[in-house]
C-alpha cells in the first residue's frame, strides 16, 4: 500500500478564477476532473469565510470519495490553495523498501492509515512562500491575472500564471510531501 500522495495543487485568484494547476501521477490525464473538483471547492471557501477566525487553514474542504480529498488554505489578499489528496499515493517505487505478504503482493513497510490535517501546513506554507516570491518579481503583475480590470470591464488575456519558477516550484512541493515531512 502506497502512502498518500498529492494529486493536483490549485491556485484559485481573489475572484475566484484559476490562476495555475499541476497535476501529478497518475493523475496527469485527468485535467478537466480536477479543474471541476477545484470549482467545486469554491462554494466552501465562500461558507467557511463567514465563520473564520485569523488562521489561514480551511482543513479538509470536503472528500470526494474514499480516495481523494481536498484540502483550503486562503491567503490575506484572498488567493486560494487547495491541495487534493490521493489516499491510494503514488505505486512505490522500484527500489523502494518492500516486503511480500502471505498472498505474494508487495506491502510497504510504512504504510500509512489516516492523514492529520497539520501533515499539510508545511506544503501549504511553501507554497503560499513559493507564491509570495511570486508576488516580489517586478515583472508579474497580480492584477493582470484578474478577469476583470478595476473599472469592471472585462479584460481579454490570459489569467494563469506562467513563472518558469513558480511552476516548478508548485511541482517541487507536490513531489516532496509526503504524510509526516515537516521542511519541503
Amino acid at each position: 500500500m502506497a502512502s498518500p500522495s498529492i494529486a493536483c495543487i490549485g491556485i484559485i485568484g481573489k475572484q475566484n478564477n484559476p490562476l495555475h494547476m499541476s497535476l501529478f501521477p497518475p493523475h496527469t490525464r485527468f485535467k478537466l476532473d480536477f479543474s471541476l473538483l477545484l470549482s467545486s471547492t469554491l462554494d466552501i471557501f465562500e461558507a467557511r469565510l463567514q465563520h473564520k477566525s485569523v488562521d489561514q487553514d480551511f482543513g479538509l474542504l470536503h472528500a470526494v470519495d474514499e480516495r481523494l480529498a481536498c484540502y483550503g488554505w486562503l491567503t490575506n489578499t484572498g488567493v486560494k490553495f487547495v491541495i487534493v489528496i490521493d489516499m491510494a499515493g503514488r505505486p512505490p517505487a522500484v527500489d523502494a523498501d518492500i516486503t511480500t505478504t502471505h498472498g505474494g503482493r508487495p506491502s510497504s513497510l510504512a504504510a500509512i492509515v489516516g492523514l492529520r490535517e497539520a501533515d499539510l501546513k508545511p506544503a501549504f506554507k511553501t507554497l503560499q512562500t513559493a507564491y509570495v516570491r511570486l508576488l516580489q518579481n517586478p515583472f508579474y503583475d497580480p492584477d493582470e491575472h484578474t478577469p476583470t480590470a478595476p473599472n469592471g470591464e472585462y479584460r481579454n488575456g490570459g489569467t494563469q500564471i506562467i513563472s518558469r519558477r513558480f511552476i516548478e516550484e508548485v511541482k517541487r512541493i507536490g513531489e516532496a510531501w509526503a504524510p509526516g515531512v515537516t521542511n519541503l
